[in-house]
């Protein structure tokens, strides 16, 4: 179900708490959410939509990939950005991000999995990441 974006600073400023199998519908839920806002948005957490579990979506080169307690253990490469959020009004602002990183999940059948990615999909990431540590860019 497609649900309301939450927009209040200090809501998403709290960290998340860590996702398990019953949380499953808030997966769905942030994936049609994402996909409604498909034009404005590449990728979500869960506190975007009211719900402070360590779950992330986002478009993985082309199709929508869901990450449960996402952790990101390495990272190469720093450069400055701009983005911006579809929860915080306002243009873009400045962040730093990395070109690479390697990331421990769990799947939705809650297997964990290590991968490293690079480029566009990695800053999403790290973007969604930073939302369920409550921080802001």
């Amino acid at each position: 179900m497609v649900k309301e974006v939450v927009h209040d600073p200090i809501f998403l400023s709290f960290k998340s708490e860590p996702a398990s199998r019953d949380d499953l519908p808030i997966a769905k839920d942030l994936l049609d959410t994402l996909s409604a806002n498909k034009e404005a948005c590449v990728g979500m957490a869960a506190n975007m939509i009211g719900v402070r579990k360590r779950i992330i979506v986002f478009d993985n080169e082309g199709s929508y990939m869901t990450m449960f307690n996402p952790e990101i253990l390495k990272m190469t490469g720093p450069y400055d950005t701009e983005e911006g959020c579809l929860s915080l009004l306002g243009g873009p602002r400045p962040c730093k991000r990395y070109q690479s990183i390697k990331v421990r999940w769990q799947n939705e059948a809650f297997q964990t999995r290590i991968k490293t990615f690079t480029g566009w999909p990695a800053q999403i990431i790290q973007h969604e990441i930073d939302h369920c540590n409550g921080v802001l860019i």
